[in-house]
């Protein structure tokens, strides 16, 4: 991992257990996000090396379902078992690769650990059914089988825990993968992949390959030895993945984007508290959170009180070097990513919400260079407000006044993303209401933003297919089959 500024690390891929270059020479600079600065190279690895990377997995996919799911469990526990040994080398190299505060990258290695722990115990409960014939002395069975040779596309909001979360419920089940890591945070890709090649598995079963969405990306997608994707990304992303798949077919897990409203009614009681949740849930990861608070959506009746002490709260929130403890939010990941919902910001203005809190690039000392964004309030917004109206995945919170639920619930579902969102009430009327029809994947009731591993993190709408995490995850990994077992 780089400690000077001058210095700059070469990491490699990994292909049938062994760690490549790009056939190419070409490699892609990994930039810091606090100072602008490259830090490490990666390979910029060709449409041939992509295509072995498969041919690698499908070489090695029948000899991996044949084990036990215990056996294959068993990797899966030493990689979790080395993770935890080197905690703070990878919370530390996510810190300087995408930007996250300390805190919140040891929370992003501890979930990963989670992740990978999880799926390997469940290898004793994937489960079929065995149902009455027709006919005497015979079954019928419905057993699950891995799809194959799977792909794993991560975005660059969490490149650590990404990974557990496709790869492990992909092994425990008798898939193999290819990995490919996001462009912009492909080296915390790379780290991870010495714990694979030394956890020992078999070659071929987990391959990672970095390049770009035209070479590797496409090649994965679109080759007919994939017999399943996973995403996480935006909604265009998923749209392009999806159409690249559809010659062959190929399966879809598609966990994209969303604009989460963080629903507040005038019968709440506590909201200083709710205040602070909705503080964490907009500036956590510097907003770069698919389930993140991307609008408040606030009673009229306590919306101005809501707020004053949202504007108090945020001004708390100190922007400045990510492996400083104190600090509450680090760079934005991407300069291009940070000037886009600038751009949406100004937009914002110009329409008429009122610029309460930032709004502008921030200063750092010693980091200049560096992706700085302030903290950001609009208020005065309407559903019709850029910042309302668009994804924002930034540190910008709009704020606007509604009447009720009835007229929050119909700007949700209203749009074309289903993600997730936020409902603060005491209603329990209200509540039931709400679960039944709001158009989302997730709905957090009186509850601030998490994400359990034993639950099922999925999009409805534009915002995805399938799913991961749980039992639901791990089943999505699984086709079923089914058998007729006679007596002849």
């Amino acid at each position: 991992m780089t400690t000077a500024a001058t210095q700059v690390d070469a990491y490699r891929c990994y292909i049938h257990g062994q760690w490549v270059e790009s056939e190419t020479g070409q490699t892609i600079e990994v930039k810091s996000p606090a100072t602008g600065q490259v830090w490490a190279t990666v390979p910029a690895c060709s449409k041939a090396q992509a295509q072995q990377a498969l041919e690698s997995s499908q070489e090695a996919q029948p000899a991996w379902a044949a084990l036990p799911a215990q056996d294959r469990a068993v990797h899966l526990l030493n990689i979790a078992k080395a993770l935890e040994a080197e905690h703070e080398h990878f919370s530390k190299l996510l810190v300087m690769e995408q930007g996250k505060t300390l805190p919140q990258a040891r929370g992003e290695v501890t979930d990963t650990i989670r992740y990978i722990t999880y799926n390997a115990e469940a290898a004793r409960r994937i489960q079929g059914e065995i149902f009455p014939s027709d006919m005497a002395d015979e079954s019928l069975w419905i057993t699950r089988v891995p799809f194959g040779v799977t792909v794993g596309l991560c975005a660059f909001n969490y490149p650590l825990a990404l990974i557990g979360r496709k790869l492990a419920p992909a092994l425990v089940t008798g898939n193999t993968m290819v990995l490919k890591p996001h462009d912009e945070t492909p080296v915390t890709a790379s780290e991870f992949m010495r714990l694979v090649h030394d956890a020992g598995l078999p070659a071929g079963v987990v391959n990672m390959v970095s390049g770009g969405v035209q070479d590797v990306g496409s090649t994965l997608v679109e080759s007919p030895i994939t017999k399943l994707v996973s995403v996480t990304g935006s909604i265009p992303a998923g749209r392009a993945i999806y159409a690249g798949g559809a010659k062959n077919l190929t399966q879809m897990t598609l966990e994209l984007g969303g604009k989460a409203p963080f629903i507040i009614l005038d019968d709440v009681d506590d909201l200083d508290a709710i205040v602070d949740a909705a503080v964490i849930a907009r500036y956590a990861n510097c907003g770069q959170v698919c389930i993140c608070n991307e609008m408040a959506l606030v009673h009229e009746k306590i919306a101005d009180e809501f707020t004053e002490k949202f504007i108090k709260k945020a001004k708390e929130v100190t922007v400045g070097d990510p492996m400083d403890e104190s600090i509450g939010m680090g760079p934005y990941t991407t300069k291009g990513g940070m000037d886009r919902f600038h751009g949406i910001v100004q937009e914002s203005i110009k329409q008429g919400a009122e610029l309460a809190l930032g709004g502008d690039y921030a200063e750092v000392p010693g980091f200049e260079g560096g992706n700085w964004y302030q903290p950001t309030v609009l208020t005065n917004a309407t559903k019709d407000t850029a910042a309302v109206a668009q994804e924002v995945f930034g540190p910008v919170l709009p704020i606007v006044k509604i009447s009720g639920y009835e007229e929050a619930a119909e700007m949700v579902n209203s749009r074309d993303e289903g993600l997730s969102a936020y409902l603060w009430t005491t209603n329990h009327k209200t509540i039931m209401h709400a679960t039944r029809t709001l158009e989302v994947g997730t709905v957090f009731v009186n509850k601030g933003i998490c994400g359990y591993i034993q639950g099922y993190h999925t999009g409805h709408k534009h915002s995805g297919i399938g799913g991961e995490d749980g039992v639901h995850g791990i089943e999505g990994f699984l086709q079923k089959r089914t058998i007729y077992l006679g007596n002849g």
